[in-house]
């Protein structure tokens, strides 16, 4: 019961927010391009940064994690490449849904809530590691026309490398101004949420076979991984519930932006994820149910 408890404390509040913004969104249509501008270009930039340039962050003790992060992300597209030739799909289609998954909009106000303050910089070291993967090689198995120069220099980039370098050197700003950018960057995380519910209206629910297979070869080929990884690695407490939640988030809203901007069947791609962020509700409780 107490377990129970303490997967609803997490899990509740998070979906709360994303109902909040689908139901306002199916009622006002809100426009959310500025928003999107002013995340990608400030919010996110200061989160990662402030988070991974804390005090209380040591990059060293999350190394284990951080392997575990990418191997389960470039060991999920290889098990996802020979299941877009059975069934008939793709491989730009299909590959980069099961590779990359929601850790922003959903993962990090997930971890924050499930392990803490203190471990939230190991959630936001994977965000950071998913999204450098992401831009580079995800962008590029979208579509070879993707201009991974112009995606790596993003701010959201730029603050992930500031961030990683202020880890490991000890080298950032004075607190005053470090709690200034924690507290605007620390914004990001409700509206991130909100900001879901209102995408998921413009998700179209076409091809919902196919969608399924995407949004369930996500969290299922990402446990199958996740768990022997978790193992191997050694991982124990909250880095390995951070590293189980992480393999059974859906699939990253983001990678529908990216399959929309390359004309690579956008529709099919947000239903996977139209679907996966339904099924968040089975295999996240799960996933912390393990990790927990």
């Amino acid at each position: 019961m107490e377990l129970l408890n303490r997967i609803a404390e997490v899990i509740i509040p998070v979906f709360l927010i994303v109902g909040i913004g689908y139901g306002y969104a199916r009622r006002q249509a809100p426009d959310l391009t500025g928003f999107n501008r002013v995340a990608l270009d400030v919010l996110a930039p200061l989160l990662v940064y402030t988070a991974l340039a804390s005090k209380d962050f040591h990059l060293a003790d999350h190394i284990p994690l951080l392997v575990g992060g990418a191997v389960l992300i470039l060991g999920s597209g290889l098990l996802a490449w020979p299941l877009s030739r059975v069934f008939k799909v793709s491989p730009r289609t299909l590959v980069p849904v099961v590779m990359f998954n929601n850790c922003g909009n959903m993962g990090l106000p997930l971890a924050l809530l499930a392990f803490g303050p203190q471990h939230f910089g190991a959630a936001v070291a994977l965000f950071s590691i998913s999204n450098l993967l992401h831009f580079s090689l995800g962008a590029r198995l979208t579509s070879a026309a993707a201009r991974t120069r112009d995606l790596l220099l993003s701010p959201l980039m730029i603050g992930t490398l500031l961030g990683f370098a202020s880890a490991m050197t000890d080298i950032r700003p004075p607190e005053l101004a470090m709690t200034g950018m924690r507290l605007l960057g620390d914004a990001l995380l409700p509206m991130m949420l909100f900001a879901l519910g209102v995408r998921l209206t413009s998700l179209t629910r076409q091809g919902v076979a196919l969608g399924l297979v995407g949004a369930l070869a996500r969290p299922i080929i990402g446990l199958a991984i996740g768990l022997p990884l978790a193992w191997a690695l050694g991982l124990e407490g909250a880095a390995k519930g951070q590293l189980l939640l992480f393999a059974a988030l859906p699939p990253a809203v983001i990678q529908y932006m990216l399959a929309e901007r390359y004309h690579q069947e956008p529709e099919k791609v947000a239903a996977m994820i139209l679907l996966g962020n339904a099924l968040a509700l089975v295999f996240v409780p799960l996933a912390l149910a393990l990790g927990l």
